[in-house]
């Protein structure tokens, strides 16, 4: 087997990738203090073609070198939108026609093996503080809440982590399974 060199991957570039047709997914950092899980939540959602990320509260924005150590370049390829309060972005994303979906270990939450999203519906998926999880004003405005199994010793993974496994389900079931 011989490994593809980065000519044979068959990349779009940045202007045809904002052209294309995005995952109707829109990722909502809450309070997320680490510029380095921020830049590679760009980097997934530009492997995934996530339409928006949307930073709010104490999220960095880019143009920072930090978030460009892990985002190579992502941030100038994915769409990005700020919000001070993480309930304004909720607003308007419910507004817009989203479900509203924490990503969370909370009572009455669904494994996400579980959970099969309808192909008809956007989501907006709401990812926490390294430290607090999505904040509890936040809980309160959901639509839903996805929750990742888990086997070990360890309470949580890294928001980064979790991005990766909840969006890579979700494209995953969206793109081949099609099901409503």
């Amino acid at each position: 087997m011989k490994k593809l060199k980065l000519d044979e991957l068959n990349r779009v570039d940045v202007d045809t990738f904002k052209e294309q047709e995005k995952m109707p997914i829109v990722v909502v950092l809450d309070n997320v203090r680490s510029m380095h899980n921020v830049g590679s939540i760009f980097r997934t959602s530009d492997g995934f073609a996530i339409e928006k990320v949307i930073l709010c509260g104490i999220t960095a924005q880019p143009p920072h070198r930090e978030i460009e150590k892990t985002a190579l370049g992502a941030t100038q390829s994915v769409a990005w939108e700020y919000f001070s309060n993480t309930l304004d972005a909720i607003s308007k994303l419910k507004s817009e026609g989203y479900i509203i979906t924490a990503v969370e270990q909370a009572e009455n939450s669904t494994y996400i093996h579980q959970f099969e999203p309808d192909v008809q519906l956007k989501y907006a998926l709401i990812f926490g503080n390294e430290v607090n999880g999505v904040s509890e004003e936040v809980m309160e405005q959901i639509d839903s809440c996805l929750e990742i199994p888990q086997f070990g010793t360890k309470h949580s993974f890294n928001i980064v982590i979790s991005a990766g496994i909840v969006l890579w389900d979700f494209v995953s079931k969206l793109r081949w399974n099609k099901k409503k």
